[in-house]
């Protein structure tokens, strides 16, 4: 069928329209004055809150140590429960507890050794990854495996076996050489997987439960110059489409693909390949006073309908990835959570979820996620793929085989009932990512019941029978352990997988 010139222009008038109305929308949802829901309340400094200002927990007394001695002293010289937070990134209360002793491990941020030659560095486990990319990057070094974001700490990132986007690693646990701890007793003991094994696979993973991480020491390597590269697809062709193009090229170190809601039928596969090409952005790393002014409102738009959401996926996507890209490793792994943070959190608040299924069962999951999602129409951004390779040995694994992650990225609100209505999808999806032999993400709100905790945990047991070894007296606890390591189990004892 041929197409006449009056066709063509009337379709152009069309799609120029189309993008013309969305541009001026976006604009004028930029520049509403939201000034009458940003007054914000002012933090007391005893409420231990995360970064969805959803679980304000009023501890006892908060320490802030700069020193091991500091800690060792906060331990010895009280007697109650003692919890532990960094960059109180995890989302249900996993670093905080009523009335208790706080260690707010911010502070204590020093480099302790860096050695170039052998690719590696020991940190205080309160540093920010961009602390250490600064150290670093001038000797064209890079973080083997840390999350997208460098704000958090890496005594944070630690407790909660961390992954990125890293193509050919997997969890944190892959990159750490040793660990030194603060145990109950007050205790210094160093971990590694040769040394301490049982303590270093119990700490790695395991959310504060058995002490203080105070030291880490970290494997580095080379940075490189990575260039972008995109494909568009329906989800049905995307698992052949990383076996085939992604799993097995070792030129690619970053690797995600985004599901598009609210239809989740297409998905964007985003690699960034090791190249020679000339840089397309020349600073090595994101400008630490960059202003996201865009990024977060844009956000705002996607999260406010499904018109915002179909224009990310068919305007604003599409001519973001239409240009070339080519930038430093480090640059990539720069990000600031600061491009995400909304003016206000007191109606709605945005959270994250996550779930790992076997490689093989991607298909089976992403239609039961899929059904979930709009059964219970719930606000979902984004919906990332990442792959990671099997855990090394955490006894709070969540990689024991190869995986696929669902990193669930949705707005919701902040009455008892927007809460309740997330308990209710949250339990589902759990059952669903065990359905297909997979398991579920531990730092985020604590929906899942016991029952589910140990059938995506299946050595849980074992962890809590080393918890019992070394912290006798339960010192170390925090909303997630209240809920799963309960008196009646703590004083009765329990037998190991």
């Amino acid at each position: 069928m041929q197409v006449s010139g009056k066709h063509i222009l009337k379709y152009a008038v069309v799609i120029f329209s189309t993008l013309f109305t969305t541009i001026l929308l976006f604009v004028a949802y930029s520049l509403l004055d939201f000034s009458a829901e940003q007054k914000s309340i002012p933090e007391r400094v005893n409420i231990i809150n995360d970064i969805t200002q959803l679980n304000p927990i009023e501890v006892s007394e908060v320490v802030v140590p700069t020193s091991i001695e500091d800690i060792q002293k906060a331990i010895s010289t009280t007697k109650g429960k003692i919890s532990i937070g960094g960059g109180r990134y995890s989302q249900g209360g996993q670093i905080a507890l009523d009335d208790h002793l706080h260690l707010d491990m911010r502070q204590f941020n020093q480099i302790v050794s860096f050695s170039p030659e052998q690719k590696e560095i020991t940190v205080q486990s309160g540093i920010r990854w961009r602390d250490i990319q600064d150290i670093i990057d001038p000797e064209d070094l890079s973080i083997k495996i840390m999350q997208s974001y460098s704000n958090f700490t890496v005594g944070g990132s630690l407790s909660v076996n961390v992954h990125g986007r890293y193509m050919g690693e997997g969890p944190i646990i892959r990159s750490v050489k040793s660990l030194k701890l603060v145990l109950a007793d007050g205790r210094v003991e160093t971990a590694s997987p040769a040394q301490n094994s049982e303590l270093f696979y119990g700490v790695v993973g395991g959310y504060g439960g058995l002490g203080v991480i105070v030291e880490a020491t970290l494997e580095l390597v080379p940075n490189t110059k990575v260039a972008r590269e995109t494909a568009y697809m329906h989800i049905d062709e995307y698992r052949t489409f990383f076996q085939n193009a992604v799993k097995n090229d070792p030129s690619i170190v970053f690797h995600n693909a985004d599901i598009y809601p609210p239809h989740y039928t297409h998905v964007n596969s985003v690699s960034w390949v090791k190249t020679d090409k000339p840089l397309t952005v020349t600073d090595r790393l994101i400008p630490r006073d960059t202003e996201y002014w865009w990024q977060p409102k844009a956000t705002q738009f996607v999260a406010g309908s499904n018109f915002g959401k179909w224009v990310r996926q068919h305007v604003f996507e599409p001519i973001l990835y239409s240009s070339e890209a080519v930038q430093w490793r480090n640059y990539e792994a720069s990000y600031s959570v600061r491009e995400l943070e909304p003016k206000n959190r007191t109606k709605s608040t945005y959270v994250l979820r996550e779930y790992f299924v076997p490689v093989e069962r991607f298909d089976h999951f992403s239609e039961k996620m899929a059904d979930i999602f709009k059964k219970h129409e719930v606000n979902v951004l984004n919906v990332s793929i990442r792959h990671a390779l099997p855990d090394t040995g955490s006894l709070l694994a969540w990689a024991n085989e190869e995986v696929f992650a669902f990193v669930v990225y949705y707005r919701q609100g902040t009455s008892e009932q927007d809460k309740q209505a997330v308990r209710a999808w949250s339990r589902e999806m759990i059952d669903a990512a065990i359905s297909e032999g997979g398991t579920y993400y531990l730092p985020y709100q604590l929906h899942a019941t016991s029952e589910q905790f140990h059938a995506a945990y299946p050595k849980a047991n074992a962890f809590f029978a080393l918890k019992k070894k070394i912290d006798p007296d339960n010192r170390f606890s925090n909303k997630l352990w209240e809920q799963h390591y309960t008196d009646e189990l703590f004083s009765s004892g329990f037998h190991k997988d």
